[in-house]
This record gives structure tokens, sequence and C-alpha cells, in this order.
């Protein structure tokens, strides 16, 4: 998009929130680089230049803005609504692979070479890997140093940084303050709206695009919360993360204007990847309006956008363990399905400590399944061969199912595992692999809504019908979902 100049120049006069995270505005008279809908007086047209990303405009020489804190953008809905190399490559920086693997590493994920990644993330973001890492690992870096008391080489170190001269050098660069100004400025600032802290604890701020409706997002993670894993207290949705370090629990509850997000991380390195983690499973980098305004284009599922605008797909933190329950979910009900999750979960979770609530493990890896007895599962046979062959295929490596993945190659792999038939294969799609274009028309509940809309209600007419909806067909059902009063449309209280 920052190619259209003159789209980009309408959206920074108007101030337009909707584009922020979409491109950022450089202006060449200050050397500064601002979000769209930041507050300041726009600059002349001739002085301004558009960016894809943050990292491009640090690496052409500008600085973060300290009024609209451009670097705290909600991210690019593109990187997840593709699954090209580009797009995959954002994820697993997003998720702090750079920092732990370098770009060799990345590469080697991807199936390409270094030269390659490179090559195609400069000329689509307008940055290589290394830089995009950089601008994360600052970004990074502002939260710890304003939101915790950590010593500043800790958080260096925390942040990815090799050395705390680097900290302070590109600290001082991004934002054109010193780590120490940048902790005394957020201490001085108001503390009207901002939560509370508690020791271990990082109280953040999640942002997005509005709309939101949080009653299906957060109704649907508490409805099929496996006890032990996940839970709903105090009107936050908590749940255990497993990350590169070690683990974390996260408290996650739908304000107006953002998502409050409380994190107890065992290291703190594990920051960028947890906070990936959280706005990948509450679907926040999503574009509500575009895939809106695509759905309401069909007569008959306007209503439903009108009644409740800005539904989420509601995702996952971990892509293997939607898988597992994916399969434990086929052919009974909700509550059946928790508790063989639970079941797996006291038997092979990792126990953690929880003193704000009940959460008491991690969810097992494919790993610590492997060895899972299937005479111990109380489900039939078949169910049981389909479970065993599919946590096999996690744990040797020859299913990959995360932010690298391909998602049509995953789809494909799925599909030869036995027992996995079309509505299991496109859940795993929607909710694992985070595909906006996956489309369940099996599922009894997309039938039923459009039985009673009068859309067709046959899998081949309706798969034809939804044509129409691509590329968010995952959104629209969210919406047929709604027409069912249940559990998962309604925010718990």
């Amino acid at each position: 998009m920052h190619t259209d100049i003159e789209r980009c120049v309408r959206a920074v006069r108007s101030k337009d929130a909707r584009f922020d995270g979409w491109f950022f505005t450089a202006v060449l008279t200050t050397r500064i680089y601002c979000r769209p809908s930041c507050p300041v007086v726009p600059p002349k047209a001739e002085n301004m230049t558009f960016y894809p990303s943050a990292a491009a405009c640090q690496q052409a020489g500008f600085r973060a803005c300290k009024r609209c804190r451009p670097d705290t953008s909600p991210g690019s809905p593109e990187w997840n609504a593709r699954a090209d190399a580009v797009a995959r490559a954002m994820r697993l920086i997003q998720d702090g692979v750079v920092d732990r693997e370098g770009v060799p590493g990345l590469a080697s994920r991807l199936g390409y070479s270094t030269r390659q990644i490179e090559r195609q993330l400069l000329a689509e973001v307008g940055a290589g890997p290394l830089a995009l890492a950089r601008a994360q690992r600052a970004q990074t870096a502002r939260l710890l140093v304003e939101t915790t008391a950590l010593p500043m080489a800790e958080v260096a170190f925390a942040a990815g940084f090799s050395s705390i001269r680097t900290f302070n050098d590109t600290v001082r660069e991004v934002f054109a303050l010193s780590p120490s100004e940048l902790r005394t400025r957020a201490a001085s600032a108001p503390r009207a709206g901002r939560p509370p802290t508690t020791p271990g604890v990082l109280a953040l701020r999640l942002p997005y695009r509005a709309p939101l409706n949080p009653d299906n997002l957060f109704g649907h993670l508490v409805a099929t919360a496996v006890p032990g894993v996940e839970e709903w207290r105090d009107g936050a949705y908590r749940r255990t993360l497993a990350l590169a370090h070690g683990h974390g629990i996260v408290s996650l509850a739908p304000r107006p204007d953002h998502v409050a997000c409380r994190l107890s991380l065992t290291d703190p390195r594990d920051l960028t990847l947890a906070i990936s983690l959280c706005r990948r499973m509450l679907d926040l980098d999503a574009d509500p309006v575009a895939v809106d305004d695509q759905l309401r284009a069909d007569p008959l599922l306007a209503p439903l956008v009108d009644k409740a605008p800005g539904r989420r797909v509601p995702r996952t933190a971990d892509a293997a363990e939607f898988a597992v329950r994916a399969v434990l979910g086929q052919q009974i009900s909700t509550a059946a399905a928790r508790t063989h999750a639970a079941r797996l979960v006291t038997a092979h979770g990792i126990p953690v400590d929880d003193p704000e609530g009940g959460l008491t493990h991690l969810f097992p890896a494919p790993q610590a399944l492997a060895g899972l007895d299937p005479d111990s599962l109380a489900f039939p046979k078949a169910r049981r061969t389909t479970l065993t062959t599919l946590i096999a295929a996690l744990a040797d490596g020859t299913l990959r199912l995360g932010a690298d993945s391909d998602w049509d190659e995953a789809r494909a792999r799925l599909g030869e595992l036995p027992g996995l038939g079309p509505w299991t294969v496109e859940s795993i799609a929607m909710r694992a692999l985070g595909d906006p274009d996956a489309f369940l028309p099996t599922d009894l509940g997309v039938r039923r809504a459009a039985a009673d809309l009068g859309l067709p209600s046959t899998p081949a007419a309706l798969t034809a019908r939804a044509a129409a909806w691509r590329p968010w067909r995952a959104y629209a059902v969210q919406y047929l979902w709604a027409t069912g009063d249940h559990p998962i449309n309604h925010l718990p209280v």
C-alpha cells in the first residue's frame, strides 16, 4: 500500500487509525517517522515519504515519533493473511527466530537460501531480516525499560541484544532517547488508566484495529478451555504458554481500545515470542473493516455483520496442541473434548506454579505424548489410531504446524493421515495455521445457520456460494456460528 502515494496522503491527513501498521509516514524535514493516525499537524505532502515497515524507516535514518509511538502500531494484516515466503518469514521474525537462530536458521525453516530471503524481504518490506529483527528488539527493549524495574543490562540481553553498547546505541538511534531517559519519561507520565504493577508480572496494552467484538473471541476460548491449561478468572482469559526459554502465564482481558495483557515469564527473553503468540491467538492484527465490507456484499450475511461487526477468528497459542485437541473433539461434545484433553494434561503435561489462579500444567508437547498407550484412551479404536498417528507425525517432524507452515502443504499432509476428514483439516487450518480463508461447509452449526438464513445448506452448494466471501471465509464461519445460542458466542460473566 505504501506505493499508493495519494491514498497514503489522504489517510495521514484524516488521521485514519485503520491504516496504522499498513504503512509508516517518514517526514523528510524532521527525520521522524509516524503512524498514519499521529495526532500532530500533518506535514506537507512533498515532505512525506512512505515505508512498509518501521524497520525500513529506521534503516533509512528516521527515528520514531515520541507522540504516536509508531513502534506500538498493530501489525500489518498482510502477514497473517498470506502463506508465501515473505509472510511466513515475517511471522517467524515476530516470534524472535532471528534472535535465537540467526538469518541462516530463518532461511532453513523456510527452505530458501539466506540470499533469497534477504532479497524477497528487501523487495517487499524495505528491510532485510536483520533490520526487521533489530527493530523488534528495540520495541521489546522499550517495553521492558518502561514497564519493569529490571537493570538495563538484563533488559539488553532479554531483548535480544548481544551487548550493552549495541543496546544503548540502538535505543538512542531509534527513539532519540537513552534507555535511562525512556525509563524516567515513563515514570513521570500520568498513571491514570495504567494497570497496577505486580512484581514479576509485565502489564502491557495490546493494540488492535477497531471494531473488535470480544464475545465470540473470548467466548470461544473459554467455552473450549482445557482445565489446568486455560481458565476465565476475574474478567480475563488466562492460560499457560510453552516458550523458547521456559514457560509463561498470560492473562488477557478485553478493553474498549486495547486488550489488557499481564505476562508472567520464567525468562524475560521470551517476551517477544509471548506477545506474538497472544496477538496471533486473538487475531489482533486483522483488518475488520476490510473483512466486514467484503462479507456485507452478500445480502444474506449483511444483517449478521451489521448486528455485531468486528468478529475475529479465535486461534491458538500452540498449533500442535490445537491439532491434538481437534482430534480429541471429533464427533463428541465440547464438554467431553475438554475432559479427554484434561486427562492428557494431567498424565503428560509439565506442572507449573500459578500463584494467581488455577492453572496447573503446560499442554503436553507431541514428544511427551509420543509414548502414549492407545489402550489408555477412552474412545473408539479408529480415533485412537488417528490421534497416535497425528502425534507421531508431529513428534518426528514429518508434519510441521506453525508460523513457518505452508498452508497448502500442511493441508495435504494432514489429509494423508487416517481419520482426518475435511472438517478436522479445515478446523486446524483456521485456528492452528491461521488461514483466514479456511472454511467448514460440513460443520453442522454452519449448515444450520445457512439454512436459517436462506443460504444453500449442502456442503457443495454452500462452498460455491462462499466463493464470493473469499479471502475471508473463516470470518464468515464466525458470523454463521453467531446465529446459534452457544457459549462460544458469549463473553463469560
